[in-house]
């Protein structure tokens, strides 16, 4: 047989093409997507690895995976993975940490400071182990365990200007409003950028009644995060008690302030009082009533969360439509056809029939029960008209027939979270690791 120069050059494409995809170092790709925060790829790139190695598997890649979970909020995800390291490595006290971060991010304290204490008892001199189990004795109300843990973090790392603004709020909660100032001030020093150091200085000294010099705080916050109503708020409160009511000369005043914390959470009580409090100075007393009658009536309501109906909008639906579709490729034309029917059973539910959509599945599914596609879509069926728990168990179906189906998983997870079942939120955090993103926005919803 006669080789062209080109066919043999193609070849040798080909070949070298494989030996590349062969070579990828799926571990350090994922390293260094994790650093330049490319955290979803660089979840699929841990999984792929620890898929390659299930038979020798490395606690590395289950700890960074889990790094990426975390900072994509999926902190059930992230606790699995990091369990995972720890289970393979019981000395690594980076794990420890983490997994008690971790734990810390869903308010479950107890629980993470047993893993900081591990962390400790394994390395005694990690000042990130210090500093976590104090913000966790501060949730808890420890204040001075707190103040203690952050003592022996600065002690070992003494320009760690998080710890230091931490520390400044242990102290603003034991009422050391001077001391907590040195903190925050030192903090900025180190990390000029953060809005949080200056808003945290500007309340130690609202404290202290030097209400010029904390209104000068909350504005240097306002000029880095323009968007935190909680800042606009004390802003105004400031001016209120520097009688600077209305604004003038194009400054903005009390009123102001506060119109502009509730442009951003309209929801935020304390602004309506605020709000109420200067209109009346101002001689509205109509509108001073109606903002103290929103006060009162919102403060019934500050533990109303917002639920998920599992009622997913058009937009979502086609997503997950149009990702099944564009799997399937056309099959040859026979009557009997399980694919003819899921097709026609698909283009009904775009049409906005999901009960005769319905039908269509069920036929393909009689002519061919393995059939995944059809499970699914007749799961988001089944949905669509409120049949949740039939909808839940097709999605299992289809996820027993296809176990890395990400989409089954997904829409699982939501109707789950529908039903007040908090597995929900372990199913999307399987769609995540799978590649499918759109589950870290409910995650970090929902999820903590």
């Amino acid at each position: 047989m006669k080789w062209t120069s080109l066919a043999i050059a193609c070849l040798l494409l080909i070949s070298n093409s494989v030996l590349a995809q062969e070579g990828v170092n799926y571990m350090e790709l994922g390293l260094t997507q994790n650093k330049t925060g490319n955290y979803a790829e660089a979840l699929r790139n841990f999984s792929i690895e620890i898929e390659k190695n299930t038979a020798n598997p490395n606690p590395i890649a289950f700890y960074n995976r889990g790094f990426a979970k975390y900072n994509l909020k999926d902190f059930r995800g992230a606790i699995l993975d990091f369990e995972k390291a720890i289970e393979l490595k019981s000395t690594y006290y980076e794990a420890f940490i983490a997994r008690g971060q971790s734990y810390s991010k869903q308010d479950n304290h107890k629980i993470a400071i047993q893993d900081y204490n591990e962390a400790i008892r394994l390395n005694p001199l990690e000042a990130t182990a210090y500093y976590s189990r104090g913000l966790s004795k501060s949730k808890l109300e420890n204040y001075r365990g707190g103040l203690s843990d952050f003592n022996k973090s600065l002690e070992l790392n003494p320009e760690y200007a998080p710890c230091l603004a931490a520390r400044g709020d242990c102290k603003v909660k034991l009422g050391e409003f001077a001391s907590s100032i040195e903190d925050y001030s030192k903090a900025i020093e180190i990390s000029p950028k953060r809005s949080t150091y200056y808003s945290g200085r500007g309340f130690a000294k609202m404290k202290l009644n030097d209400f010029a010099n904390a209104l000068k705080d909350f504005n240097e916050a306002l000029k880095i995060s323009p968007d935190e109503a909680n800042d606009w708020y004390y802003s105004g409160f400031c001016k209120t008690q520097l009688e600077n009511f209305r604004g003038e000369n194009g400054e903005k005043g009390a009123l102001e302030d506060f119109n502009k914390a509730l442009e951003l959470e309209p929801a935020k009580v304390e602004a309506f009082y605020g709000r109420g409090f200067v209109k009346s100075k101002l001689g509205d007393q109509r509108g001073a009533i109606e903002d103290y009658t929103k006060a009162v009536d919102m403060g019934n309501l500050d533990n109303a969360k917002i639920l998920y109906t599992a009622k997913m909008n058009k937009a979502v639906l086609d997503e997950l439509r149009n990702s099944v579709q564009d799997k399937i490729k056309i099959a040859e034309f026979t009557t009997e056809r399980a694919e003819i029917y899921f097709n026609r059973g698909l283009a009904k539910s775009k049409s906005g029939d999901p009960k005769q959509a319905m039908e269509d599945y069920n036929r393909a599914i009689s002519l061919n029960p393995i059939y995944a596609d059809a499970y699914f879509m007749r799961a988001m069926a089944k949905s669509n008209v409120g049949d949740q728990r039939n909808a839940i168990q097709d999605c299992s179906n289809a996820i027993k027939l296809n176990a890395k189906y990400s989409e089954a998983y997904f829409v699982r997870g939501i109707i789950k979270l529908a039903l007040a079942d908090t597995t929900g939120c372990l199913d999307l955090s399987k769609a995540g690791e799978l590649g499918y993103n759109p589950s870290f926005q409910v995650i970090r919803d929902f999820c903590n």
